[in-house]
């Protein structure tokens, strides 16, 4: 039989760095709305940090869903 091949601190790293690449993603999707819609810097900066928010709240949400089939 054969064991994982991660251990749980590079498990743990990975997750870090999965999470914060989808919270940087979401981010930066509400940033190239607010450019899109040609939005001054302020308001690039407000959807960057509304998306930011959101991402997290999402990311947050998946977690505890995740976590009651695990």
């Amino acid at each position: 039989m054969v064991g994982p091949s991660h251990t749980d601190e590079e498990r743990r790293s990975a997750n870090v760095r999965l999470s914060a690449g989808f919270v940087g993603l979401v981010a930066l999707s509400g940033g190239l709305v607010a450019l899109t819609a040609g939005g001054t810097l302020v308001q690039l900066g407000g959807g960057v940090a509304a998306g930011a928010v959101l991402g997290l709240a999402l990311l947050l949400f998946l977690r505890r869903l995740v976590g009651e089939f695990s």
